[in-house]
């Protein structure tokens, strides 16, 4: 048999002053020319595992390793990092903590010539990794001025340059909007499978690792629970669902039916597996016309909470990000307002919180203009969560991360904690109350920010990209909570790429593309508006794809927008077309 890639033994890791192992006992063997995926809930140790495979783990942070790591047939313990890295290209979550230079091509450079690689080597180098990830033309552009999803690519080519045996990426797409997902997907399963490039993904992209990948990892607490082809894994759905996390839709709906008493003869994993097993029913399965129905907003009365007008902002670069934005929001509405990356969400959001001037145009909240009110006073009636959640984080403790606007505004003792100890139990921290913030993995650290936020009490709440970096139980969480809050009376306005988690919660949608709204109407309308959401980048959840195609070949209307709602509406009648299942 060939020698793997990747061959763990036994491996076990704790990171330094840790309470518990990152991870315990992983076995693991990977074979060149795989595409693995690395699948688990926040915390499983998805990011340590791809730091072991560079050496990172135990080399840079130190701790406790035991058991054995060959990459490429070298010990991980005894070759340094700069040896790995001739064998091994680490891309991770957010690319602007990988981008160093002024240009491009500098980028993929910049490792090679640490290398002291020959120049003319170099060059040659360059030029294969840029086209390889489709950014050829694009060598003088500065890495700032990409999108998010050419950023993310330009990380991959950094990484391909170095000519690696294995490209580990860690949640590579988590940052991105769905066009940026599918281009890094796209170019990743392309290397994999025209060059041969081995490739590990941690990612809580399940269509797109049912898609591409030729096995799954799956991790939980520092453990290996199961490893094998996507559609074996993935078709474990009630266990999946039970560590928090989920499935393709189309294969959960198909698990719906078969939880009705459907015999099938597999679960689909990807979308062209699932009309394909439907072609099959055709005739046993029939989809009633009836159902959820495309409404028009309602009328809205009394005044607005926020009121945008004409709205105009542009970046001291000449980046005109806002295009005369006109919005309202009434109170208790529960508003989800998406995008492409730049597409001007969170340059809007930051003006309702006045973080940014309007060039031109105006904001206000509750009547008056924001222009007129302090920081201080706003703050109190709006809460703003950031994408990143290290920019509003600069305490040495949770707990006094999330107490420290409370005692500022002088707020008594006694209701500090009691606010503090309801926040922290409400994001699920309270176990980490005396942890260094910074300490904790990135999605705790965004369920840290909204604990600060909204133990502050604001009447309107600002989530931007709350999801980024969550794992699924972790993002309902934070939604679940956003939307008890709505229903005692809170305003919410949610930013996200996320569409499939929102018909649970959103009442209506505002899609942005380029600084400018393109649509601002009901859920069910907006996910449905897929020529309007294409402008933006965009794609609806997978189910509603799924259900358009059915209904355009039943020839009725299945505005859907979840699996629960498409199998309510499918009938069995007991007879079979095209030999049936």
């Amino acid at each position: 048999m060939a020698e793997p890639i990747v061959l763990l033994e036994n491996l076990s890791y704790q990171y330094p002053g840790a309470s518990a192992p990152a991870l315990r006992d992983v076995n693991l063997r990977v074979e060149r020319g795989e595409f693995v995926g690395i699948v688990g809930p926040t915390g499983a140790g998805k990011t340590t595992l791809c730091l072991a495979l560079n050496g990172t783990v135990p080399q840079f942070y130190g701790g406790r390793f035991f058991g054995r790591a060959l990459v490429a047939g070298l010990d991980t313990l005894e070759h340094p990092i700069h040896d790995l890295a001739r064998h091994v290209g680490m891309v991770f979550q957010d690319p602007e903590a990988q981008l160093l230079t002024t240009s491009v091509e500098n980028e993929v450079a910049f490792a090679l010539e640490n290398l002291c690689v020959p120049p003319e080597a170099i060059r040659a180098r360059v030029a294969r990794a840029l086209a390889a990830v489709r950014l050829q033309g694009l060598e003088k552009k500065r890495p700032h001025e990409l999108s998010g999803g050419q950023k993310q690519r330009l990380a991959i080519a950094a990484a391909l340059a170095l000519e690696p045996d294995l490209l580990v990426l860690d949640e590579p797409t988590t940052q991105l909007d769905p066009v940026g997902q599918e281009e890094v997907f796209a170019t990743v399963a392309r290397l994999n499978r025209e060059q041969g490039v081995t490739v590990v993904m941690a990612s809580h992209a399940v269509e797109y690792l049912a898609e591409h990948a030729t096995r799954l990892v799956i991790l939980d607490q520092g453990q290996v629970l199961q490893v094998g082809p996507p559609r074996d894994v993935l078709a474990q759905v009630e266990q999946l669902e039970a560590l928090g996390l989920r499935v393709p839709q189309v294969t959960r709906f198909y698990h719906l039916m078969q939880a009705r008493g459907e015999r099938l003869p597999t679960l689909p994993v990807t979308q062209d597996e699932a009309l394909a097993q439907y072609r099959g029913l055709r005739g046993r399965w029939r989809i009633r016309s009836d159902g959820a129905a495309v409404a028009a907003s309602p009328p809205r009365e009394g005044p607005p909470l926020i009121e945008v007008e004409d709205l105009r902002h542009v970046y001291p670069d000449g980046t005109e990000a806002l295009r005369g934005v006109s919005l309202r929001v009434w109170p208790g509405e529960y508003v989800v307002i998406v995008g492409q990356n730049g597409a001007g969400k969170s340059t809007l959001a930051k003006h309702v919180v006045h973080l940014l001037e309007p060039t031109s145009g105006t904001v206000r909240v509750g009547g008056e203009d924001v222009r007129g009110l302090s920081t201080a006073a706003l703050a109190q009636r709006v809460g703003f969560i950031s994408q990143n959640p290290d920019n509003q984080i600069f305490t040495t403790r949770v707990e006094e991360e999330v107490a420290f606007a409370l005692r500022a505004r002088r707020v008594p003792e006694a209701e500090v904690q009691r606010r503090v100890a309801w926040a922290l139990e409400e994001m699920g921290l309270a176990p980490y109350r005396d942890r260094h913030p910074l300490s904790l993995p990135k999605g705790d650290r965004a369920r840290l920010v909204v604990a600060a936020v909204l133990a502050m009490g604001p009447d309107i709440l600002i989530f931007d990209e709350p999801t980024t970096g969550q794992d699924p139980q972790g993002a309902r969480r934070i939604l679940d909570l956003s939307r008890r809050l709505q229903e005692q009376g809170k305003t919410v306005l949610v930013i996200t790429h996320h569409l499939y988690l929102m018909p649970p919660y959103a009442e209506r949608a505002v899609v942005m593309a380029r600084g400018a709204i393109l649509l601002d109407a009901p859920l069910r309308q907006a996910f449905h508006a897929v020529d309007v959401l294409r402008q933006s980048d965009l794609q609806p959840p997978q189910i509603v794809l799924f259900a358009r195609a059915l209904a355009a070949w039943e020839g009725v209307d299945l505005p859907i927008l979840t699996e629960e709602e498409l199998a309510a509406r499918v009938e069995v009648t007991g007879e079979m077309e095209h030999g049936g299942v």
